[in-house]
């Protein structure tokens, strides 16, 4: 592993390697495949073509997120990118919606890889994928080391990142292609994240939050017809998207943890979802909090330590 300082610099002067691993691949096809997900999901999927892809959301009829995807359209599949732990869930909530629509629901064996930093398409054309496409979630196919692989701008990472598909019994030949380029720890990415704002389904987002409250709508969601929690989108839309707690970011005087409580005058007004250590920053942190504290410039206290509530991005 690259030491953290320098996989930092890395992914923002040059390229960097993120393990991804803890991500997993649904594939969904029949004839139906994009009208379904198109009344399910918050995002158009129905108005993309082969080679486009969209962020979307998966609600419950209360709103709640149950999963984040990026969704990308081939010839004959749509393919979903999501938290591997939420695979299972996933696959089974679309199957019980799908009733007798023809279409089918199977993982594919693939390993999700990130690659971040500017010099990331110059490195993947010279690994091979003569295609590397520059609009948001827009992907191409192309050949590493003789094995198949999907790349895909990721409007998720942060650092101007891309992300791989890459066959799993492949996958060490073809990381093989990049075995010069520094490697991000977990800590490092994180910090990545909360500097750009790029917040996950898992650390950050939960079944607990409202899309508006994530500051994600615009990248997740379009006003479009019926789809499962469109109702509370739309009432929320309607309202001006008036939250009580929203996701900011945090810039510490000390370092704190996940689940570390944010008080203000001496009340919780919020959690952290994830805190690092920026070799730019120094220690910041992503949190919900509540709507009496999330103006940026608030004072607030993490931890016991002195803290104040920034937009996300940061600076």
């Amino acid at each position: 592993m690259t030491a953290p300082d320098e996989a930092y610099r890395q992914a923002r002067e040059g390229i960097a390697l993120a393990d991804l691993s803890d991500r997993a691949v649904l594939a969904a096809t029949g004839p139906k495949r994009q009208s379904f997900l198109h009344g399910i999901l918050s995002n158009d999927i129905a108005g993309r073509a082969p080679g486009q892809g969209v962020r979307s959301a998966l609600m419950d009829a209360k709103g709640r997120l149950l999963c984040l995807f990026r969704v990308l359209v081939t010839d004959d599949t749509l393919l979903l990118e999501m938290p591997a732990e939420r695979l299972a869930f996933v696959s089974e909530t679309l199957e019980r919606y799908r009733v007798a629509a023809p279409v089918r629901f199977a993982a594919r064996p693939v390993s999700v890889v990130g690659i971040l930093g500017p010099r990331a398409p110059e490195v993947l054309r010279d690994a091979g994928l003569e295609a590397v496409p520059t609009d948001r979630e827009a992907h191409a196919v192309g050949t590493v080391r003789g094995h198949e692989v999907r790349v895909a701008r990721a409007g998720d990472l942060p650092a101007q990142g891309y992300v791989l598909y890459v066959p799993t019994l492949g996958a060490g030949e073809v990381l093989d292609a990049f075995s010069g380029v520094a490697a991000l720890d977990a800590p490092t990415l994180d910090a990545l994240r909360i500097e750009d704002g790029r917040a996950w389904y898992g650390p950050d987002v939960t079944a607990e939050n409202l899309l508006f409250e994530t500051g994600l709508v615009a990248e997740y969601h379009v006003p479009k017809g019926c789809y499962v929690g469109q109702e509370v989108v739309a009432r929320l839309e309607a309202r001006g998207g008036n939250v009580s707690r929203a996701l900011r970011g945090l810039r510490l005087t000390a370092p704190a943890t996940a689940g570390a409580t944010v008080q203000a005058e001496g009340a919780e007004v919020g959690r952290v979802t994830t805190a690092a250590v920026s070799p730019r920053l120094g220690p910041i942190a992503m949190a919900f909090v509540h709507r009496r504290a999330f103006e940026p410039g608030t004072a607030v206290v993490v931890g016991g330590a002195p803290a104040v509530v920034t937009a996300l991005p940061f600076a």
